[in-house]
Order: structure tokens, then C-alpha cells, then sequence
């Protein structure tokens, strides 16, 4: 997918929108200095281009219980398309794995899990992944807290480039 370039007050909206998914038009449009319908007119590019993917809220995944994070390594038997192709779209409907990323090094897939105790976990790995074929290999590492956790994209980087 080609994105046109941005300029300044994109950079500026998709930070605001990064901070506030819910802030009003008219306060955006005055936080980046545009007109509301300028304004507007952008975010509505932004969305039509796919730059903006979709608004949510963040939730808290000890107040749902949540709590166990386990980030997983996957090493599937065989290196094909196929193979990848069925793991992924096996992957993509369990609702405990929130990303799947297909990575380089030592395994194939690196996924990050969230249940809420090491007994769903345990669940989670002989009737679903374990069940799943053409695994070789699971190897499980077990957050003991989180450090960072940021959902934002980096803007003051590409913004300070353009401006400077």
C-alpha cells in the first residue's frame, strides 16, 4: 500500500489521535492550528488511505483478568508457504493471542499471549497449540512485569525531521 506524504499537521492530527481517539474536531483542529473542515477533510484521508487503521479503547488486563502475559516462540517442522499459511490462519482465531509476528532468528513466530492464570495457559497450549500440526517446537517465557507498553507510533521523530 502507497501512503502520500505527510506534511506537518498530519504529523501533529495523528499525534493528537494517538493521545485521544475521542478528542472533538474543533479541539483538534485548534491543537494543530487548521480550520475544522481542513481539518476534518485530513483525518478523513488519513482513514480512507488506511493510515489511521481503526479507533479503540485500551483496556486494563488485570481488571479484566488478564493478568499472565507469556510471549510465545513457535518453530514450525516445515519452512513453506503452505506451512506458514495454515499456522497463521489457525493462529489468528484464538482470541488469547493478541499479536503474531513471523520473525527471524531461532524460531518463526514470536506471539504474545494473555490469559488469566498459568492453568488457561496450560489449557490454552494442549487444546489449541499443541493440537495445531506442523509445530516443531514452543518455547514460553513468562513477563514478570511490564517495563513499557506503548501503543502510540514515534511522531516527534518524523516530525522533528520535517521541520528541521
Amino acid at each position: 500500500m502507497s501512503f502520500l506524504p505527510f506534511d506537518q499537521f498530519d504529523r501533529l492530527i495523528l499525534a493528537e489521535l494517538q493521545q485521544d481517539g475521542r478528542i472533538k474536531n474543533q479541539l483538534l483542529a485548534d491543537r494543530v492550528g487548521l480550520s475544522p473542515a481542513a481539518c476534518w477533510r485530513r483525518v478523513k484521508a488519513l482513514e480512507e488511505q488506511g493510515v489511521i487503521r481503526k479507533y479503540t479503547a485500551l483496556l486494563d488486563p488485570q481488571a479484566l483478568d488478564q493478568g499472565l502475559c507469556v510471549l510465545v516462540t513457535v518453530t514450525l517442522l516445515r519452512h513453506s508457504a503452505d506451512a506458514g499459511r495454515e499456522f497463521e490462519e489457525a493462529i489468528v482465531q484464538f482470541p488469547e493471542v493478541l499479536q503474531c509476528y513471523a520473525v527471524t532468528g531461532n524460531s518463526d513466530y514470536l506471539l504474545r499471549i494473555v490469559v488469566p492464570d498459568m492453568a488457561t495457559y496450560d489449557r490454552f497450549l494442549n487444546q489449541k497449540l499443541f493440537s495445531m500440526p506442523g509445530i516443531s517446537q514452543v518455547h514460553s517465557n513468562f513477563a514478570l512485569r511490564e517495563v513499557k507498553n506503548e501503543t502510540s507510533m514515534p511522531m516527534q521523530r518524523a516530525m522533528s525531521s520535517v521541520s528541521g
